[in-house]
């Protein structure tokens, strides 16, 4: 390949990996972490007291609820395992004017129970809100909203994403084989953090290509699914998330106690698919003329739309299912297309080996960005004259972009660290869990890249890669501090996934300790013209 050409895509690589590596960083971080979202969410969620609905008495707590609360009917879910992050058999949420369907980040959540009498108890709940705050940085790269505009900007991330991998592919093709396992460690750390980059990027390319686009497609699929709707659906495509429109003479107005029970529907769907797993079942509009029910699950033999799995439409009333196109192992040829892009995003498939991969994949995507940027700021620092001790000024574009990778990328870990632990303090502490939880993302972030430049990129990035250590390693402390003193306030889940929650906390918290250590020894002891070196401390002139 020509030298011309080799240079151009040098060139397309550099800078678009600078474009989109920060934002790409925070999108891969808060990524891993997504993929055990609802152990996350059951760690950080305070034990209440079991339901003691059983589920052949649902259909009457429905009907008492309904009663008490008719506004609930618009839309609400039957949980068949109450965890400790929905712990009732119904709930509900009351989502904020113009709120999307997918927004759980503001309004009210309400649960509703029997007490030890048998009489209904409708009470307010707080559900732990870390856990979607997380899957919306990721969603939007770091954006505190999943609106459209934010949905935009990450495509055009995501587009950029792509061309970066395109690039780079076509740049270490002609020397793949020879360079790929060439970790060539020394005092020259810009060529051997060259290499490990390298070898990280080309052996989790094919994880890459199927997150980038998968990413472009998350980003503009509503315009994927108009197409769609008019190529294949002729228009019907809605009618995937609802019931068709009733036959003649359906009442305006339906009363919920004729509905068919939930262990009726649920035996329905089951009859239908053996091999699905029903979750959970969410009413949608049960006292109008269109009601339906979702009925949520997985199939392990089959890929599902949706992270949460897939579901089947079912008529309450009429007792039989309507709608298969988003249910796993029963969706048609171009669904099952637009199906396969999510789940391949979010790991849908595999169980939990799958999740652990990309978890690892989503961590060291996150390290390839972060050293992409540190390695384009060693590019272009100005290498001190040879026999004289005084140091270049290095440019200020690099000084720059070397507080603002710092500040970025490693303030998006403590921001996360911090919100993750004060999830186990802020209940009962404060009204707003979901406005407290943004206020120290965010809080913690600008914090660290106000520091970060204030301090320049060399001290910020010891100091905040120890702030990282301290604040995940405060994570299974506190688990350990409510087994120990459950007055403090926090408490201690024993279920496998919460201890697996706190054992990888503890082994992140050892990795950034380690990173701080090798980073402070590189601020001392590496090349003084350096930008990632420590100014050398004043010379005194000689008394005369």
């Amino acid at each position: 390949m020509k030298a011309e050409l080799i240079r151009i895509y040098k060139v397309l690589h550099t800078w678009t990996g600078i474009l989109a590596g920060m934002a790409l960083f925070i999108a891969f971080f808060a990524g891993a972490l997504t993929m055990f979202e609802e152990p996350l969410t059951r760690w950080a969620s305070a034990p209440g007291a079991a339901d003691i609905v059983s589920l052949d008495e649902t259909q009457a707590l429905i009907v008492d609820t309904l009663r008490e609360r008719p506004d609930a009917a618009k839309d609400f879910t039957v949980h068949l395992q109450p965890t400790e992050a929905t712990p009732a058999r119904l709930t509900w949420h009351v989502r904020p004017e113009g709120a999307g369907e997918h927004d759980e980040s503001g309004g009210q959540h309400f649960l509703a129970t029997r007490d030890a009498n048998g009489a209904l108890e409708i009470r307010e709940h707080h559900p732990a809100s870390v856990g979607p705050l997380i899957d919306t940085l990721h969603r939007v790269v770091g954006l505190p909203f999943d609106n459209d505009p934010g949905r935009l900007f990450m495509g055009i991330v995501a587009v950029l994403y792509a061309l970066a991998l395109f690039s780079g592919v076509v740049i270490i093709f002609p020397s793949l084989v020879r360079d790929l396992f060439a970790l060539r460690i020394g005092k020259n750390l810009k060529r051997m953090w060259m290499d490990a980059h390298n070898a990280v990027g080309v052996l989790s390319l094919p994880f890459h290509i199927v997150i980038a686009c998968t990413a472009v497609v998350f980003a503009f699929h509503d315009f994927i699914y108009a197409g769609q709707d008019a190529l294949v659906h002729d228009g019907e495509l809605a009618t995937a998330f609802r019931p068709p429109p009733p036959p003649p003479g359906t009442p305006i107005e339906r009363d919920p106690a004729e509905m068919q029970s939930p262990a009726d529907l649920i035996a329905l769907v089951e009859a239908e698919s053996p091999s699905f797993e029903v979750s959970s079942l969410q009413y949608v509009g049960v006292s109008g003329p269109r009601a339906a029910v979702r009925v949520w699950g997985t199939d392990p033999a089959a890929i599902s739309p949706r992270g949460p799995g897939g579901f089947a439409i079912v008529d309450p009333y009429g007792g039989r299912i309507v709608n298969e196109a988003f249910m796993p192992g029963r969706q048609s040829a171009p669904n099952l297309v637009v199906s396969s892009f999510f789940a391949l995003h979010m790991g849908a498939f595999g169980g939990g080996l799958i999740r652990w991969a990309y978890f690892l994949l989503g961590l060291a995507g996150a390290w390839l960005f972060y050293t992409g940027n540190l390695l384009w700021v060693e590019s272009r620092r100005k290498k001190a004259p040879r026999g004289r001790d005084g140091q270049p000024d290095q440019p200020r574009n690099v000084r720059l972009m070397a507080s603002a990778t710092v500040g970025v990328c490693l303030g998006s870990v403590c921001g996360i660290a911090l919100t993750l632990l004060a999830s186990k303090w802020l209940p009962g502490r404060v009204d707003d869990l979901a406005s407290a939880h943004l206020l120290l993302y965010y809080g913690g972030f600008f914090g660290a890249l106000v520091w970060a430049f204030a301090r320049g990129g060399a001290r910020a990035a010891v100091h905040l890669l120890w702030i990282a250590a301290l604040l995940t390693a405060a994570l299974p402390l506190s688990t350990l501090l409510g087994w120990l003193a459950p007055a403090s306030g926090t408490w201690a889940h024993t279920s496998g996934a919460a201890l697996a929650v706190d054992g990888t906390a503890l082994a992140l918290a050892v990795g950034f300790a380690l990173m701080a250590r090798a980073t402070a020894r590189r601020a001392r002891h590496g090349s003084r013209d350096s930008v990632w070196a420590l100014p050398a401390a004043p010379v005194p002139e000689p008394a005369e």
